[in-house]
């Protein structure tokens, strides 16, 4: 396990790196292969979307010009500090502090996921793909981006002591093991010489047995996320 798949160690991170991860996200992750995403995402205006890992909202940006509203879940409030700045706390991104393989919404709350930049921090990636599985309804898309595994050896080992990197047959597996069976992997890249990004697209098996359409999105506990007040945060 890598040092930042520690979910304290994590927080910890980006606790600093939130203030510079604008600036150095694009040469990683670009417009261009968000929007690429997006096509394969293929949402509807009215559909009922989450974004797991938001960070400071790069993907939400993107999500908000094909839906009315993005549920936004993160465990940083770094990360959500900027987040706020760009989209208020009151406007059409509803902000949660969470973790992935614990979702604070009920089954069958949301027609589509979205996960960019978040799979590689996860201790259990398969737990996490089943609570997607759960929370999105029925014939519902979930989509996740995570780092592509090295092909070169040196960057192989350093990739693996600092979080999960993994190759299209790695996450077929992952995606079978939580209970998916269609699912597509794209690899995407900013330009040759770059890191490279794994695209999974995958749709919840129609024998889904969640909650029904109507029921709340959110659980009575769950409390919205609260902007941060002190440095410490």
């Amino acid at each position: 396990m890598g040092i930042l798949e520690d979910k304290d160690n994590a927080r910890l991170f980006y606790k600093y790196f939130s203030r510079v991860y604008d600036t150095i996200n694009p040469y990683i992750w670009d417009d261009r292969m968000r929007n690429q995403a997006l096509e394969w995402f293929d949402a509807d205006r009215d559909d009922r979307v989450l974004d797991v890992g938001a960070g400071t909202g790069f993907a939400t940006e993107g999500l908000l010009n094909h839906v009315d509203e993005v549920y936004a879940l993160d465990q940083s409030r770094g990360q959500f500090s900027q987040a706020f700045k760009k989209f208020g706390k009151d406007g059409k991104v509803r902000f949660h502090m969470g973790d992935a393989e614990r979702l604070p919404f009920k089954d069958d709350s949301f027609d589509k996921l979205w996960s960019s930049g978040s799979i590689e921090y996860w201790p259990n990636p398969v737990e996490a793909l089943r609570e997607f599985r759960r929370v999105v309804k029925p014939g519902g898309t979930v989509l996740v981006v995570g780092p592509d595994y090295p092909k070169l050896k040196p960057f192989q080992k350093l990739a693996d002591a600092i979080m999960l990197f993994y190759d299209a047959e790695e996450a077929e597996e992952m995606f079978q093991a939580a209970g998916f069976e269609d699912t597509r992997h794209f690899i995407q890249q900013r330009h040759r010489g770059t890191p490279r990004a794994i695209t999974s697209v995958a749709t919840v098996p129609e024998d889904g047995d969640g909650a029904s359409d109507d029921a709340d999105v959110a659980d009575e506990a769950t409390e919205p996320a609260e902007e941060p007040t002190t440095a410490d945060d």
